[in-house]
């Protein structure tokens, strides 16, 4: 345990910082693979949008948010290809 008052204060404000990064997480974690799945448009851009927070946390390294980014931008280009080669 923390001995003096500003340890104390320092493990508060680790806990609840803990606690919004792990929601933070499961968010992105969830919508990332919500969006693969559906492929929607608007499941992809949410879940771009969480990934740049977590990003901006440091909950994930840059470099993994912009492969995972990437991987779900081309979700959306190849359905938009799809929908061209039919017309």
């Amino acid at each position: 345990m923390p001995v003096t008052k500003s340890a104390r204060k320092k493990l508060r404000k680790d806990k609840v910082r803990t606690q919004e990064n792990k929601k933070i997480e499961n968010l992105f974690k969830y919508s990332v693979k919500k969006a693969q799945k559906s492929k929607t448009e608007k499941a992809v851009k949410d879940a771009i949008k969480l990934v740049d927070k977590a990003k901006k946390k440091n909950i994930i390294h840059k470099n993994k948010a912009s492969r995972i980014k990437s991987k779900l931008s081309k979700l959306i280009s190849k359905k938009a290809a799809k929908k061209t080669k039919k017309k």
